[in-house]
C-alpha cells in the first residue's frame, strides 16, 4: 500500500464522523500522491503527512455571557492551530450555529496551504463559535466577544496566533474583541487582523475577498485569451465576500445574475445595478436585513425574489459559490453543467462536495478552488501585519495594487505547478502541489 493511501486509510478510520475534514484532506493528498511517490521513503521516515493532515492543537472553550434580560448563556469556542512552518499561525473566527470541530479542522487545513500560496510568512488555524450573532442584540455580541477573549488570550499573539474574522465576524466583532485584548494587555499589539484602519487595520481589507476572486479570475481568463467584460455571473451569498465580488465584477463590466442567502434568491433579469448594490450594502451590513426583507422594501426593484431557492438553475457564463461549504451537491452541480457554465470559482471555502466537483471537472468546466480564488482576505491580513509592525499605513490604492500583484503571482504559481497537460489548466492540482511542495520543504528542515 502507498504511503499515502496508508495516511488516508488512518485518517477516514480515525475521524469518520468528521466529514468536512476527511473530504479536505483526501482531495489532497490524492493530488499530491506523484510528488509523495517520489520521495516516498524519506518522507515516510519522516512522518511527514501523519504530521501535516493532524492539527498541531486543537483549544475548546465555554464561554459564558449575559443576555439582556439578564439570564446566562453558554457557547463553544474553538481555536484550531493547525501548522506553523511557515509563521505564526493565521486564519478566521467564524460565529455560526453550524460551527464543529470537522468544519473548523477543515479550514484550518485549507488555510494552510492558502497561506503557503499567498508567499506571505503565515501559518494555517481557523477558530470560532456555536454563537449566532443573527440572533443576538449588539450589546449581546459585545458581552460575547469580551467573554470570548477573556478564554483566547493567553494563546494568540502577535507572533504567535492572529486571529482574524470569517463568517458572522465583522469588523465590529473583530473591534469588541480587540478593545478586550487592550483592555487585558494595555498594549496595541497585532494579535487580531480585520481591524478598522482607524486603529490598525489595513485599507481595503473588507473589499479584499471578493476583489481578489475577481482579480484571479481575470488572469485565468487572460490566459486563456478572454476578458470579463459581457460575462454573465452567478453569485451565490449575500454577505461581505459575495457584495464586494459582485462589486467588483461589476467594475470590470460582468453582469451580475443573482444573490442568494440562506432563506432564499434575489435574480436580477437586466443584471444587478449599482444602485441595487448600493441599497444591498445598506441592507445586510446597517440594517441587518434579510434579502427577502430588503425585496419587500425595495420599490421598483427590478428583480425576482424567490423562496428558498439558490442560483444554480440559471443560465449563465460563470459560477461564483460564496456563501459556505458544500452549498453545491450533484444535483446543483448537474443544472450547471445543462445551464451551459464555462467557469466555476470558488469564493467561499469548499462549497462543492466531492461528487459535485468531480461532476463539474469531468463535463470540461474550469474549476478555480477556494486556496486560491479566496486568498486575497487572508492576503490583505498579511499586509495588515506589516503595516502594524512598521507602524505606517498604506493607502487604499496602494493595498489594491499590492492584492492585484499577489493574485497574479499565485495564478502564474499555480500555473507552473499544475500538470503538462493540453487544455485548461489544473487550478486544483497546480494548487495543491504548489502548496504541498512549499510547506513539507519547510518541515523537513525543521526535523521534528
Amino acid at each position: 500500500m502507498s504511503y499515502v493511501s496508508e495516511v488516508l486509510e488512518q485518517i477516514n478510520e480515525r475521524h469518520s464522523k468528521q466529514p468536512e475534514y476527511t473530504q479536505a484532506v483526501t482531495e489532497v493528498l490524492q493530488d499530491v500522491s506523484g510528488l509523495v511517490s517520489q520521495n516516498e521513503k524519506a518522507l515516510r521516515r519522516q512522518a511527514i503527512l501523519e504530521r501535516l493532515v493532524e492539527p498541531d492543537r486543537l483549544l475548546r472553550f465555554r464561554v459564558n455571557w449575559e443576555r439582556d434580560d439578564g439570564s446566562l448563556a453558554t457557547n463553544l469556542l474553538w481555536r484550531v492551530q493547525f501548522n506553523n512552518a511557515l509563521g505564526a499561525y493565521k486564519g478566521g473566527l467564524r460565529f455560526h450555529p453550524s460551527v464543529n470541530t470537522s468544519i473548523l479542522k477543515f479550514l484550518g487545513f485549507e488555510q494552510t496551504f492558502k497561506n503557503a500560496l499567498t508567499g506571505l510568512p503565515m501559518g494555517g488555524a481557523k477558530g470560532g463559535s456555536n454563537f449566532n450573532p443573527k440572533e443576538a442584540s449588539l450589546p449581546e455580541i459585545r458581552r460575547f466577544c469580551q467573554q470570548a477573549m477573556l478564554a483566547l488570550h493567553p494563546f494568540i499573539g502577535p507572533d504567535a496566533d492572529v486571529p482574524a474574522g470569517d463568517i458572522g465576524v465583522g469588523s465590529q466583532e473583530i473591534a469588541f474583541l480587540y478593545g478586550q485584548y487592550l483592555q487585558i494587555h494595555k498594549a496595541h499589539r497585532g494579535v487580531l487582523t480585520g481591524k478598522q484602519p482607524s486603529f490598525g487595520g489595513s485599507c481595503g481589507r473588507t473589499e479584499a475577498t471578493g476583489y481578489g476572486v475577481i482579480f484571479f479570475l481575470e488572469e485565468a481568463l487572460a490566459a486563456r485569451e478572454d476578458t470579463l467584460e459581457g460575462k454573465s455571473l452567478l453569485i451565490s451569498g449575500a454577505g461581505n465576500v459575495a457584495l464586494h465580488t459582485a462589486e467588483k465584477a461589476l467594475q470590470e463590466g460582468a453582469r451580475v445574475l443573482s444573490l442568494s442567502d440562506s432563506q432564499g434568491l434575489v435574480v436580477f433579469k437586466d443584471g444587478l445595478t449599482q444602485d441595487q448594490l448600493r441599497s444591498l450594502k445598506t441592507a445586510r451590513t446597517e440594517k441587518r436585513q434579510s434579502l427577502a426583507e430588503w425585496h419587500s422594501e425595495a420599490s421598483d426593484s427590478g428583480c425576482d425574489y424567490q423562496e428558498g431557492n439558490t442560483p444554480w438553475h440559471l443560465e449563465a457564463d460563470i459560477a461564483i459559490p460564496c456563501a459556505t461549504q458544500n452549498e453545491i451537491d450533484e444535483d446543483a452541480a448537474k443544472h450547471l453543467v445543462e445551464g451551459g457554465i464555462q467557469w466555476l470559482i470558488e469564493g467561499a471555502n469548499m462549497p462543492l462536495t466531492s461528487a459535485a466537483q468531480e461532476q463539474i471537472r469531468d463535463a470540461g468546466i474550469t474549476y478555480i478552488p477556494g486556496k486560491i480564488a479566496n486568498a486575497g482576505g487572508v492576503a490583505v491580513s498579511g499586509f495588515e501585519r506589516s503595516q502594524q509592525a512598521a507602524l505606517l499605513p498604506w493607502t487604499l490604492d496602494t493595498v489594491t495594487s499590492r492584492l492585484k500583484d499577489l493574485m497574479k503571482r499565485i495564478h502564474r504559481n499555480v500555473s507552473e505547478a499544475a500538470p503538462d497537460a493540453k487544455g485548461p489548466i489544473d487550478y486544483r492540482v497546480g494548487a495543491n502541489r504548489a502548496a504541498f511542495d512549499k510547506v513539507v520543504n519547510v518541515m523537513q528542515a525543521y526535523g521534528i
